[in-house]
């Protein structure tokens, strides 16, 4: 999740250029897991408004078929590792391999900690993983994003950007078919139902321990994880695109990068008649709607922090985003809420009613937010 990686996970201090903008959205990514979704609902009992209606059922996953903007952070994540790798892209396959061992094990490393790391989320929130190997639920968050960087790094050190292009399309299109027209046992082809589809039946038999709340497909699960290499890959080509110069100057590339993420999204609701846009299936019409939104808002934050230089204004953003990893975990390893109500709580609770909820949420988004102040002005980054 970070964009600079170091053997393991430990305080570094970063010195090197960084594009700013990055960081920023993947700060403003997070800042809805952290508890900023909850910040409509808390204006709705406010104001009583019904707009803030619309906000809130955003802040939730679709139900099945369907997309709303919290289906979207999980995808931006991936694409935004994808863009770190294509900032500075490494080719391997023509060094003596004592200079690739390095790279090598450091992707290693990095894939098993994620997937470990993904375990330990799992299990948090004060219960901690079952000693039965059998009872612990593998698949996870992490574990996806570690595997799509992982094998968008392998392509991206061995292979052309033509190649990637390919494979990338290649994805999209086997999945897509696999999906329709590919028959399995106990079941028929082209069903996307919960219960029904071919990734309920591969996860059914190949993902070891639980699933998320016993359900097949897992949302993380295995068939689904193959097409989130898509997401990266198109960060890939994006940082390709932004680290080189364009003879008609920074605004045509974020007008070139909104354009695309525009036809993306066009084509992933076109797609949506045949495959539909579906979250927990990570369907090609989801990469592609997906992709297209973290496109255009990438465009966006990359007009405002990198070309118009408003990056006071995008401070709050990018204290999150360069300690994601580490505010990630805490979600599930640390109670905020508990430690925001014992510092806060009083005056919470000295407000009108009406006040409440949404004080309370500016409060355990203040806390957490304090603490990684702490470790921005320390140069505190932990990555992985």
């Amino acid at each position: 999740m970070g964009t600079t990686q170091t053997n393991a996970i430990a305080p570094v201090k970063v010195n090197k250029p960084r594009l700013m903008s990055l960081d920023a959205l993947r700060g403003f990514d997070m800042f809805w897991i952290l508890g900023g979704e909850a910040l409509f609902g808390g204006l709705l009992i406010l104001t009583g408004w019904a707009g803030w209606q619309w906000g809130d059922e955003q802040m939730h996953h679709s139900q099945w078929h369907g997309f709303h903007f919290y289906d979207l952070i999980f995808p931006l994540f991936i694409f935004l590792s994808g863009v770190a790798l294509g900032l500075s892209p490494k080719r391997l396959d023509k060094l003596p391999m004592k200079e690739r061992l390095p790279v090598y094990r450091h992707g290693i490393k990095r894939l098993f900690l994620l997937l470990l790391l993904g375990i330990l989320y799992n299990h948090g929130w004060g219960t901690g993983a079952p000693a039965d190997p059998e009872k612990i639920r593998y698949a996870s968050v992490l574990g996806r994003i570690a595997f799509a960087w992982f094998f968008a790094a392998l392509l991206v050190w061995h292979t052309s950007l033509r190649t990637q292009i390919i494979v990338a399309l290649g994805i999209l299109l086997g999945y897509g078919a696999m999906q329709l027209w590919l028959p399995f046992p106990g079941g028929q082809a082209g069903v996307l139902s919960p219960t029904q589809s071919i990734n309920a039946y591969v996860d059914s038999i190949l993902l070891p321990g639980v699933s998320y709340q016993g359900r097949t497909p897992d949302p993380e699960g295995l068939l689904s994880t193959i097409p989130a290499i898509v997401n990266a890959l198109t960060g890939v080509f994006v940082g390709h695109f932004i680290v080189k110069s364009h003879p008609k100057g920074e605004w045509a590339k974020v007008g070139l990068l909104a354009a695309a993420g525009g036809i993306l999204l066009a084509l992933g609701w076109l797609l949506d008649l045949v495959i539909p846009v579906n979250k927990e299936l990570w369907t090609s019409s989801f990469v592609l709607v997906t992709s297209g939104w973290s496109m255009i808002l990438l465009a966006v934050f990359y007009a405002l922090v990198d070309v118009l230089k408003w990056q006071k204004s995008a401070f709050f953003f990018v204290v999150i985003g360069t300690n994601a990893i580490i505010i990630y975990l805490a979600s599930s390893l640390v109670d905020w809420k508990y430690i925001a109500q014992s510092v806060f709580g009083g005056l919470v609770l000295a407000l009108p009613e009406s006040a409440q909820a949404l004080a309370a949420v500016i409060s355990l988004l203040a806390v957490q937010w304090l603490v990684l102040y702490w470790m921005y002005r320390r140069n505190i980054f932990v990555r992985i």
